[in-house]
């Protein structure tokens, strides 16, 4: 959901993933029509490393368990 969310109305996904400064940013970068593109190719991109990271996290964290 996160990724659709990322290639329509890239700075909102920012905000769910806790980045509210590069939401602002991207923001702005996709108030041009020729930044739309960039923008949702950043928002897609940090969705996927959020959630990888999360997935790191939560195998870790069964691990030292």
């Amino acid at each position: 959901m996160r990724l659709l969310l990322a290639i329509l109305l890239p700075f909102l996904a920012f905000f769910t993933i806790g980045r509210p400064v590069a939401g602002f940013v991207c923001l702005f970068l996709q108030i041009t029509l020729i930044g739309w593109v960039p923008a949702a190719i950043w928002a897609a991109y940090a969705v996927s490393q959020y959630t990888t990271d999360q997935k790191i996290k939560a195998a870790l964290g069964e691990i030292k368990r």
